[in-house]
């Protein structure tokens, strides 16, 4: 039986983690992977060979993030996802909730729109379409909170406790699709949030972390669903093959768990990304601050030198 297209996953023997990251590369992921890769390297290189320095930790969160997303699809994790609840939720939850976060720490959109060459009076290329994008009505919908909150939860409970996971899992290009959504809706929830890249909705720091903690616990609350379930309730993880020597219905506990855990991880790395962007706007407001004093002393001072000037001048 094939499950996916992972034509080898029913013969897979009892999982361990040196097993689960042995390479098994899905074709698509790897491609996206060295794709986003070398874009970003070419972004880099570019503004460094012109003189403009890019700060080397946002480098390394999207080389982490493409990285986290190549160990999830493109190693054995992949092919045990398939047929164990658990591993597919250490899949769900990496991608959705920390791969976009280390993708958007490393600020692609800026980088994209300081590499790009403008394409010149009157004409389009690609940094004027990104722009246009960025500014559109659909980037203003599908970042607002009204739409991405909603969208976050339904991706677990719509998902999961429905017929329709079962349909993707079926097909190689419906798993592919579901995980792609994963990422999607990850970058979308946590972009207004916490993204150094400019975007539509930007609201302030503390609707910021409102925003994030709005989503939080309809995660921990999936994750105890799964947990206090007497009986297997996903289709496709209710017959684990024989080799793996699992019973389906402490793995779905173990799925559980993961979730459940995994509402923490993220929450935690986003509440100090924002707290430490909070800080550094606080601290340019201020430099600001002191540089518009600055000037407005030196103006006064230089009037009341004028002033003093004219005053000698009359004595004369």
């Amino acid at each position: 039986m094939d499950h996916g297209g992972h034509g080898m996953t029913m013969d897979l023997p009892p999982f361990t983690l040196g097993r689960g990251l042995a390479w098994s590369a899905d074709p698509f992921f790897l491609v996206a992977c060295l794709l986003g890769l070398a874009l970003y390297g070419w972004g880099v290189v570019r503004l460094v060979r012109r003189g403009d320095k890019w700060p080397v930790g946002r480098t390394v969160a999207f080389v982490s993030g493409v990285l986290s997303v190549a160990l999830m699809m493109c190693t054995k994790l992949n092919d045990y996802g398939m047929v164990m609840f658990s591993v597919h939720m250490v899949q769900h939850m990496v991608i959705s909730m920390v791969s976009p976060i280390l993708l958007l720490l490393g600020a692609p959109i800026t980088l994209a729109l300081r590499a790009l060459p403008p394409a010149g009076r009157g004409r389009k290329g690609p940094r004027e379409l990104l722009l246009m994008l960025l500014h559109s009505r659909y980037m203003r919908i599908i970042t607002h909170p009204a739409f991405t909150i909603p969208l976050f939860i339904a991706s677990l409970y719509a998902l999961y406790f429905t017929p329709l996971f079962d349909t993707l899992m079926s097909s190689q290009a419906g798993h592919i699709g579901m995980m792609v959504h994963f990422l999607a809706v990850g970058v979308v929830f946590f972009w207004p949030i916490m993204g150094v890249d400019p975007g539509p909705h930007r609201p302030g720091y503390l609707m910021r972390m409102l925003e994030l903690f709005a989503g939080m616990p309809f995660h921990a609350f999936f994750g105890i669903a799964l947990m206090m379930a007497s009986s297997p309730m996903v289709e496709t993880f209710k017959n684990p093959p024989a080799s793996l020597g699992i019973d389906a219905l402490s793995d779905q506990n173990a799925a559980g768990g993961i979730a459940w855990a995994f509402s923490e991880v993220p929450s935690v790395l986003v509440l100090l990304a924002l707290l430490f962007q909070w800080y550094a706007s606080e601290e340019r407001q201020a430099r600001r601050s002191d540089r518009a004093a600055d000037r407005d002393g030196d103006k006064e001072l230089a009037a009341y030198n004028a002033y003093l000037a004219s005053l000698n001048t009359r004595g004369g």
